[in-house]
């Protein structure tokens, strides 16, 4: 496995000073963020020339494009927003292609579920539908849509994620694996970490505390989570991929927060929990060493 940081932790900054802030923080991937929202990598809007420069600065900085975030609610029961939507994932598809390391498959592009838990019984062959018909988009550019289940939405629980992904039975479509959604539901890592690891082409980590709907997600070590036996969970069930952590916006909105503090202690916390756990994790040297 190897570790990587999200650029969710830092939206608002321009996509060098991102990828700039990852590398010197040690870790050897980044997964940049597409959205609208912020504005500095909107996969309907950047230019090419923008895109070859993103793909020199990925060059230059060492750092592997481990995934793209580019959320859009396929659920949306607005005819045009949900047009809007789609048209925004196949647009992610083509920007994560474009952005690949040249000889390597696109990494994959992210997007929730969205809905709601009490709809799922109704809805989830709808969101299954939308979920192949861009399963095809994704499979003529080489690419991967990778769902992440989410507390609170309509996939958020590892058995919907399994019948998901059978419904779709495609390889363009996988998942997004972030276990903190799963946690603070009370869930048993070493009962949904075998289940969805053969379907996880990613991951996301951090750290939570409580239960949903009172829970509150952490930097990694600020809380109890066992990240040792999380990763030797993870090897025993076959994952060899990235360790993406991403820092929730509950943490962004601190007063006093750094992204790149919460970086350089984020990587701290997952190399000694590695070490501790006798499980391999390849990082690399913080441009200030880690103490």
């Amino acid at each position: 496995m190897r570790l990587a940081f999200s650029a969710w932790a830092m939206r608002e900054l321009p996509v060098d000073q991102q990828i700039d802030l990852v590398q010197r923080a040690g870790y050897l991937g980044i997964c940049l963020v597409s959205d609208p929202r912020f504005g500095q990598l909107d996969a309907r809007h950047t230019t090419p020339a923008a895109r070859r420069r993103i793909r020199a600065l990925l060059d230059q900085s060492g750092l592997a494009l481990t995934a793209i975030a580019g959320h859009a609610n396929l659920l949306a029961p607005d005819p045009a927003e949900l047009e809007a939507n789609l048209a925004r994932i196949r647009a992610g598809l083509d920007l994560a292609a474009e952005l690949a390391t040249p000889g390597e498959p696109p990494p994959p592009l992210v997007t929730m579920g969205y809905g709601a838990p009490h709809e799922y019984a109704a809805q989830r062959q709808m969101l299954a539908d939308r979920f192949g018909m861009l399963a095809e988009h994704a499979a003529q550019t080489s690419g991967t849509l990778a769902l992440e289940p989410h507390v609170g939405q309509l996939m958020d629980l590892p058995d919907k994620v399994v019948w998901l992904m059978q419904a779709v039975g495609s390889p363009h479509v996988r998942l997004n694996f972030d276990n903190s959604h799963f946690e603070v539901m009370g869930c048993d890592l070493d009962t949904y970490v075998p289940q969805l690891a053969p379907f996880a082409v990613h991951t996301d980590l951090k750290d939570q505390r409580g239960r949903s709907p009172d829970h509150e997600y952490l930097v990694p070590g600020e809380g109890d989570f066992d990240y040792g036996r999380y990763l030797r969970a993870l090897q025993s069930a076959g994952y060899r991929g990235w360790l993406t952590i991403e820092i929730s916006v509950m943490v962004q909105r601190r007063p006093a927060y750094d992204p790149a503090e919460v970086a350089r202690r984020s990587y701290r916390t997952l190399l000694q929990a590695a070490r501790a756990a006798g499980v391999p994790l390849e990082a690399g040297t913080p441009a200030v060493p880690a103490s």
